[in-house]
């Protein structure tokens, strides 16, 4: 063999290596479905879904809000804008994801009819020959304007009031103002105005009117009030369950909603006890063989435990017992049962993975 014919067969055995190793690499993603040969699936792990409310109240200060003490003898008028923040209330919601560490296969004999299943969307079995309804979907952050108390004051500035050289003087004309309104309200309500209206409605009128000038001029001197709702929704994973704190997020009453690592406000914390609550396991004698336990389903039997939300004092905000697939264990039903002849039901919880429903009837010829 010439050097050159060497070189080109070394090539030809380094490529074919090459595409040989390749392909022992090369691995399929777990697709979770029914084929010919069986049902492929993965069970759920459990997480939290936290929904927390809040109310966020913005004060900004008036254009008179240096003179509101000088003329109207008002104290603690906001100089500045600021926030208020109040927690209203929080909800939970357990919920179920795909668990990657959970993915089985259901095999079938040749020539069996795949069953009816039911899946989630990211794979999780719901139902075997049954039809299960997907679960609900989970809550989004929101933000509403519940309104403010503004008036456009400018609309109710007197033109000796516009004509002010001076902030320090628009205030002392304001402030005049305010006072001879309230002194017109007050000789109205008394019946002794120079100009008394003809009846009760009419009074009200001027009256009202009345009262909405003095409001539009005392907001130049104690500012206005906005309000929003917010909502924001946490996903949260539990990290243990031997009651360790876990931070959801930290909040100040200024500044609102902050992360979990931020150097202000107060920590809203979750914990996860175990409360040891799974039944004992079946007997060695009666469990299923090695064989059977690979071909079968598979479903948990979840474990209970205590969730305790805390707030910054440490005062509990919520607290429940809820089952955890991640402190359950992993029990075989039989494959058999969907290759006999009877039809098996089976639906499983979209949260844990144990068993909701299981009944076995045979089939009608």
């Amino acid at each position: 063999m010439t050097t050159h014919s060497k070189i080109f067969a070394l090539i030809l055995l380094l490529s074919g290596y090459g595409a040989t190793l390749s392909a022992q690499t090369e691995v399929a993603p777990f697709r979770p479905g029914v084929t010919t040969d069986g049902i492929s699936y993965f069970l759920p792990k459990t997480r939290l879904h936290i929904a927390i409310e809040a109310t966020q109240v913005t004060r900004t200060p008036g254009e008179y809000a240096p003179y509101a003490s000088a003329f109207l003898r008002v104290d603690n008028v906001p100089q500045t804008a600021t926030d208020v923040w109040t927690v209203n209330t929080l909800s939970v919601t357990p919920y179920g994801v795909a668990d990657p560490n959970k993915a089985y296969t259901i095999r079938l004999k040749t020539k069996t009819a795949a069953p009816l299943v039911t899946l989630t969307g990211d794979g999780c079995l719901l139902a075997v020959n049954g039809e299960a309804q997907q679960p609900e979907a989970l809550s989004q952050p929101s933000m509403k304007d519940l309104g403010s108390d503004a008036i456009n004051a400018a609309d109710y500035k007197t033109p000796e009031i516009l004509a002010a050289t001076s902030p320090r003087k628009a205030a002392e004309l304001a402030a005049e103002e305010i006072y001879d309104i309230r002194e017109n309200r007050g000789m109205l309500s008394k019946g002794q105005a120079d100009f008394m209206p003809k009846d009760g409605d009419q009074l009200k009128i001027m009256l009202d009117n009345l009262g909405q000038q003095e409001s539009a001029l005392l907001q130049l001197f104690q500012g206005t009030t906005a309000t929003k709702q917010h909502v924001i929704t946490l996903d949260v994973e539990p990290t243990s369950f031997d009651g360790t704190p876990q931070v959801l997020f930290r909040f100040s009453p200024e500044k609102g909603f902050l992360e979990p690592n931020s150097t202000e406000g107060a920590p809203f914390t979750i914990s996860f006890t175990d409360e040891h609550s799974l039944p004992a396991e079946a007997s060695a004698a009666d469990a299923k063989s090695t064989k059977k336990e690979q071909e079968d389903l598979r479903y948990c039997v979840s474990g209970n435990a205590r969730v305790v939300v805390n707030g910054p004092t440490g005062n509990i905000i919520w607290q429940s017992s809820m089952p955890f697939a991640q402190i359950g264990r992993i029990e075989h039903l039989g494959g058999e049962l969907f290759n006999k002849k009877y039809t098996t039901h089976v639906y499983l919880h979209p949260t844990t993975g144990s068993i909701l429903k299981l009944d076995a009837a045979p089939e009608t010829k």
